[in-house]
């Protein structure tokens, strides 16, 4: 028998190449675990760290098991908390509760906690920048420890942590700790009657804003969990504040405001300048699409998103995480607002068309990284501009509503929001629009009442439809418009007792058309201009 190898055949042997991958720099990244965490010093001494709080804090006590209670674990979480430049500023290890194992009633109750509004901060900003006041960013150190609890909650020693003396024994909760259903609304109430008793009222129309208000000392302090802004007329009394508020708190001066929850804040010398390069740059980075190809408008004229046929997602937590990323991402980008509306509404049920669409999103963000909103020195005075399609979806035939405000020449909110029936007419369409607009002014209103400003005239109105002004303005009332009734009755009392003034505008100059539709390439940067700003080319760095 002739073989291969005795007749010098030889068959060339394929060679398997394997990469490996290369191991995570947890100095740069945030490692998954507590094993990985140990083996590295910053790591370490900031789980030290947040430990020794605790024990400061005097956060529990240890005690022995209690029978038939309910004990909740608790994990590591690192964190890593970087400058608005991308380098790491500290590191962090909160000890996090593992709140889900808790019981509804035995260990915990209410659980809401408001937060600042975005409209809040976008207004105080504007005031600052108006008249130039510093702005302070303040950071409460383990602020969720500061919470009192009502509830009795148990829960295992920490990790690494363990008391040798006492190795069975459980830690009873004497205040809040971050993984608890009801740290945040503990935390909450606490600052909330600390601010009251120095003198500092919570607005009524957002409960996460305060004003101090003494003579010709005006102080406006936003709070978002443990993340403060604070600005007023006098930057002695800021100082004097942060003063009284760290014997209070275990805080962190973090000097003028310069990054905040992902917004990026530039001074100039008589304006501030507000985007979200970095987070967006993140954003991109994350879903792989650094180096895609630029897309001109984020949503395309000829397209419409539908329900679809096609198969869903495999994973739709990569569809609704990225949306909902986009969604923050609308702080400061006015332009992407309706594009990002459309694709809010395929949440439950995202197929790839509807991934493609959010991902041309991403494209049109690529390209214009460089824009933001700005606020700078201008009038008192609130003007809106409201605008619908009609029977713009042709799936269910309802309306998109469109709003933009403006304080002065500064731009405080905006809203594209599709219309919860369907609208028989234009004017209908369009008269729910100035119904939702005279809503979001009345709301605006109240805020700047609590900020101790007010309005020189009576807010305006910019509608491009002479029917729905004509119906706002006149006591004329019909069959055909008896559906409309309740928001005709909304928007007619303001107008009759001089809260709105109602002005007509031409659709060519109307701003709020970006919000209902998706518009041309000439049509929307020529709108987008009138909304939005380059960033500078430099900034001063301590402020104005």
């Amino acid at each position: 028998m002739t073989t291969h190898s005795k007749s010098g055949i030889s068959k060339k042997k394929i060679l398997h190449f394997t990469t490996t991958k290369p191991k995570p720099d947890y100095l740069q990244t945030e490692p998954p675990t507590l094993n990985i965490a140990s083996q590295f010093p910053e790591w370490t001494a900031a789980m030290k760290a947040e430990f020794d709080a605790l024990q400061r804090q005097h956060t529990w006590s240890l005690v022995p098991p209690p029978s038939g209670q309910n004990i909740i674990g608790c994990r590591w979480v690192y964190k890593l908390k970087r400058h608005s430049d991308g380098s790491i500023a500290r590191y962090k290890a909160p000890l996090v509760a593992k709140g889900f194992h808790q019981q509804a009633g035995l260990d915990f109750d209410e659980t809401f906690s408001p937060v600042v509004k975005p409209p809040t901060v976008r207004i105080v900003l504007s005031l600052a920048a108006q008249n130039r006041w510093p702005i302070r960013q303040l950071d409460i150190s383990n602020a969720f420890l500061h919470g009192f609890l009502k509830e009795d909650v148990y829960m295992v020693q920490p990790p690494s942590f363990v008391d040798f003396t006492s190795p069975h024994h459980v830690c009873e909760l004497h205040k809040s700790l971050y993984g608890l259903k009801q740290a945040p609304r503990a935390w909450f109430e606490r600052l909330t009657s600390h601010l009251l008793t120095i003198g500092f009222t919570a607005s009524t129309a957002d409960p996460s804003l305060f004003v101090f208000c003494n003579g010709s000392t005006l102080l406006y302090l936003l709070l978002y969990v443990d993340d403060i802004i604070l600005t007023g007329t006098h930057p002695v009394a800021i100082t004097s504040f942060i003063t009284e508020l760290a014997s209070a708190f275990e805080l962190k001066d973090l000097g003028p405001l310069r990054y905040f929850l992902g917004l990026q804040i530039d001074y100039g010398r008589d304006y501030l300048f507000v985007n979200q390069r970095k987070y967006i740059t993140d954003l991109l980075s994350k879903f792989n699409m650094t180096s895609c190809k630029v897309a001109s408008t984020p949503f395309p004229i000829s397209h419409k998103l539908q329900a679809s046929s096609e198969d869903l997602l495999n994973d739709p937590m990569q569809y609704q995480s990225l949306v909902g990323a986009l969604q923050y991402a609308t702080f400061t980008r006015p332009d992407i607002t309706y594009a990002v509306n459309q694709v809010c509404q395929y949440m439950h049920k995202p197929t790839v068309t509807h991934l493609v669409a959010a991902k041309r999103i991403l494209r049109y963000l690529q390209g214009t990284l460089h824009l933001g909103i700005r606020f700078q020195a201008s009038s008192s005075t609130l003007t809106a501009f409201t605008d619908s399609d009609w029977a713009g979806d042709p799936y269910d035939r309802r309306s998109t509503t469109g709003i933009t405000v403006f304080l002065g020449n500064n731009l405080i909110t905006w809203m594209s929001k599709k219309q919860h029936t369907v609208s028989r007419s234009s004017t209908e369409a369009e008269y729910r629009a100035l119904a939702t607009g005279a809503a979001e002014l009345a709301w605006l209103r109240q805020v700047l009442c609590d900020l101790g400003i007010f309005l020189p005239a009576a807010p305006a109105i910019w509608c491009d439809n002479t029917s729905a002004i004509a119906l706002a303005s006149n006591p004329v009332f019909h069959s055909r418009t008896k559906h409309i009734e309740v928001d005709y009755h909304f928007v007619r009392e303001r107008v009759v007792r001089g809260d709105l003034h109602l002005q007509f505008i031409s659709t060519e100059d109307q701003l709020a058309d970006l919000f209902t539709k998706p518009l041309s390439t000439p049509r929307f940067l020529k709108l987008t201009s009138k909304l939005m700003f380059s960033a500078p080319t430099h900034s001063l760095e301590g402020g104005y």
